[in-house]
């Protein structure tokens, strides 16, 4: 299938770049946005900057926007983007260089609610044994990948990057209600002060793009009413 390409230029070295480069493929229908880009940088334009790792949508290195909507480019398969396919940066967060942008201020959000397990008790001579009941409790919000797609899909974040964001709250939720865990008072105090759960506006834009379907919005919304009842 014929492709173009626009994807959205940035250079700090060179500000007079133009702000878009348009590129013609032909590609493999079931090659992926990331095969289409890695072919560019190998055959058109070496200068094309962008993330990636895995390539396998588990390391999530390559959240961009794509058509508008953020997505992994190694989960999208080029049939299903039509035949002009716009590529843009990650929004709310600075650009680096092209697709890559600072996600500094991301992991200062993620490491203000503390997603780690907080029990100062001496360990047990094994393990710390959970139930399956509990473990369901935060099962679906342990399949973060910090892609950033859902923090940068929302519009509160893009207004006021102050906002913890989404996948901070969902790696939040993950030791709140993990039964091995004893920090929820600290991780509730920040989550409820000024740049915490209750900036969500409940637009599920960060749902919609999560590419792991974790149900973020459900888990801010458990969130909010066991912080009102005071009883996470």
């Amino acid at each position: 299938m014929k492709v173009l390409l626009r994807i959205r230029r940035f250079d700090p070295a060179q500000p007079d770049l133009p702000a878009w480069a348009t590129y013609d493929l032909e590609l493999d229908p079931h090659s992926t946005l990331l095969d289409a880009l890695h072919r560019i940088k190998a055959e058109q334009d070496s200068t094309v900057s962008f993330r990636r790792s895995c390539g396998m949508g588990i390391c999530g290195s390559d959240a961009m926007q794509v058509n508008g909507r953020n997505r992994l480019a190694c989960k999208v398969l080029m049939y299903t983007l039509g035949p002009v396919v716009t590529v843009e940066p990650l929004k709310g967060l600075a650009p680096l260089r092209d697709l890559v942008v600072d996600l500094d201020p991301f992991f200062a959000n993620l490491k203000a609610v503390k997603p780690w397990l907080i029990n100062d008790n001496p360990p047990p001579a094994r393990e710390r044994l959970q139930s399956p009941e509990e473990r369901e409790r935060y099962d679906d919000t342990t399949k973060c990948i910090l892609c950033a797609a859902c923090t940068t899909a929302c519009p509160p974040f893009w207004n006021d990057p102050s906002f913890v964001g989404p996948a901070a709250i969902v790696n939040a939720h993950q030791y709140i209600y993990d039964s091995r865990d004893e920090g929820t008072a600290e991780r509730m105090a920040a989550l409820t002060g000024p740049k915490g759960i209750f900036r969500c506006r409940v637009v599920f834009n960060c749902t919609e793009c999560c590419p792991r379907d974790i149900k973020i919005t459900d888990a801010i919304e458990q969130l909010k009413r066991d912080a009102l009842k005071g009883a996470p």
